[in-house]
């Protein structure tokens, strides 16, 4: 029979390495040899809500129903607008994932700030944007008469009907993560995808 741990709720199958390097995590971390890392969140408020991410918050068309319309402001200023599948803001530690998967940059832990990208859009200039702490995002759901349905770290929400918004903002400590001592971040994002840039 295969041993299967629960990690981040998800079942992960146990080989002899990995059941090896976990039992050895276990012995440091109850013996207290960790390292404490406060990771920001980001906070999300409509009619409904509020909700708190860790990792993104994401925004997709309904299954059988026409592309989105979703447009985002930070402040007063409108900044993009499109048709797509959908858009994800991104946490710093939600940064490697579906927003990575759009093209989105990598934010190291410990930089202030969250990212805003949308997915597959139908433009050829859609672009990522990095948006500062203190600034206020407006996500927009621009269609006449189409909602999209609204996740905070892959769990859904709430659906955002035609003309509704969000308003996203960061915020700092919201989360713990213990890891053993001398572990970077650059050094899991390397392990985790290889290197960003090798010579040909």
């Amino acid at each position: 029979m295969t041993d299967a741990w629960i990690i981040s709720g998800e079942a992960v199958e146990a080989t002899e390495t990995a059941r090896a390097v976990a039992e050895l995590g276990f012995r440091r971390a109850f013996a207290g040899d960790f390292e404490v890392l406060a990771l920001p969140g980001i906070e999300a408020t409509g009619r409904a809500g509020p909700w708190l991410a860790i990792n993104d918050l994401a925004m997709h068309r309904q299954p059988g129903k026409r592309v989105a319309n979703l447009m985002y402001s930070v402040g007063p200023d409108e900044v993009g607008r499109v048709h797509c599948e959908g858009l994800v803001v991104a946490a710093p530690a939600g940064t490697t994932g579906y927003s990575l998967a759009n093209g989105g940059p990598v934010m190291a832990w410990g930089v202030e700030g969250f990212v805003v990208s949308f997915i597959a859009p139908h433009s050829l200039n859609a672009r990522s944007l990095v948006v500062a702490p203190h600034d206020i995002l407006t996500v927009s759901n621009s269609s006449n008469e189409e909602p999209v349905d609204v996740s905070v770290d892959g769990r859904p929400v709430c659906v955002l009907p035609a003309g509704e918004r969000l308003e996203v903002r960061f915020k700092r400590a919201q989360s713990h993560l213990a890891q053993l001592p001398g572990t970077t971040f650059y050094r899991r994002l390397r392990d985790k995808f290889g290197r960003l840039a090798t010579a040909p």
